[in-house]
């Protein structure tokens, strides 16, 4: 019969799977995955970590609405900027995910002479480079802010630490206090402002300072995993793009040799042509 076997079968759908994996653009696909997880980390880490700071101010460092209310609406609109981080990256890590897929295939299709690379797709790729450098720098920043709640509450758990150590031999717990208005969170005039001895291990024992610290910790971990992608990115875009200006130019080489050929032999045939007449 002219039916095909089952191996040539098998070995027909090897080579569609080698094909499809050969056109993966694995670099993109590491940092899309890195850079999902470090912006999921950060959002839903610090938006729950913003929630239980807040309740923990007004239990027991600001208890009176007013004292912390621009406080209040400083936490709310950072909570509303993580909804729009989340959705931006999203949508951008998909977007150079499929810029990724782009070049992949015109690399592939361009060495095999069947695709040549537009100005429109470079100026893509270009915009896309300023754009993740951009972010870059933006989430740089961001990974330094998130450090300072970190930074916060381990002066606070290393007191609590020390106050509870038997090595330490504090004659006056009352004496060590923690005070949140120096850090400029709440104002001067908050009651009471302020957290000392037994009430200081108390706040420490609570599941929202606990919880909050942690989550801080995480958070600030993937806006670190976050930015490592945006330079996974940046270098992978730098790539493509200088790819797909030297093929330009190695394009816009061969046109030009190839009509100055194409001149020589015609002007070797007229020649040829007028010897015989």
């Amino acid at each position: 019969s002219d039916g095909c076997s089952p191996g040539q079968n098998l070995h027909s759908c090897f080579e569609c799977c080698i094909k499809c994996l050969g056109g993966v653009p694995y670099a993109s696909l590491v940092a899309t995955i890195l850079c999902f997880s470090g912006v999921a980390l950060f959002c839903g880490c610090g938006h729950v970590a913003l929630t239980g700071t807040l309740t923990m101010l007004e239990n027991h460092f600001s208890q009176i609405t007013t004292d912390h209310a621009t406080l209040t609406i400083v936490i709310q609109t950072m909570q509303y900027v993580i909804y729009g981080i989340a959705s931006f990256f999203f949508v951008y890590g998909i977007i150079l995910l499929a810029e990724g897929f782009y070049t992949t295939s015109a690399v592939k299709k361009e060495l095999q002479s069947q695709f040549k690379t537009t100005v429109c797709g470079r100026c893509i790729t270009a915009t896309f480079v300023f754009l993740t450098y951009i972010l870059g720098l933006a989430f740089l920043g961001i990974f330094g802010f998130s450090a300072i709640p970190v930074f916060l509450f381990y002066n606070m758990w290393t007191t609590c630490a020390a106050m509870k150590s038997p090595m330490a031999n504090i004659t006056d717990p009352d004496s060590i206090c923690v005070d949140v208005r120096q850090y400029g969170i709440i104002p001067w005039n908050a009651t009471p402002g302020k957290a000392c001895g037994s009430t200081l291990g108390d706040i420490c024992s609570t599941s929202e300072f606990y919880l909050s610290f942690h989550l801080y910790i995480v958070a600030c971990a993937g806006a670190g995993a976050t930015l490592i992608a945006l330079i996974h990115y940046l270098m992978i875009l730098s790539a493509n793009w200088a790819y797909l200006r030297s093929s330009c130019n190695q394009n816009e080489y061969q046109d030009i040799k190839t009509k100055d050929d194409d001149v020589e032999e015609g002007g070797s045939k007229e020649g040829l042509n007028s010897s015989y007449s």
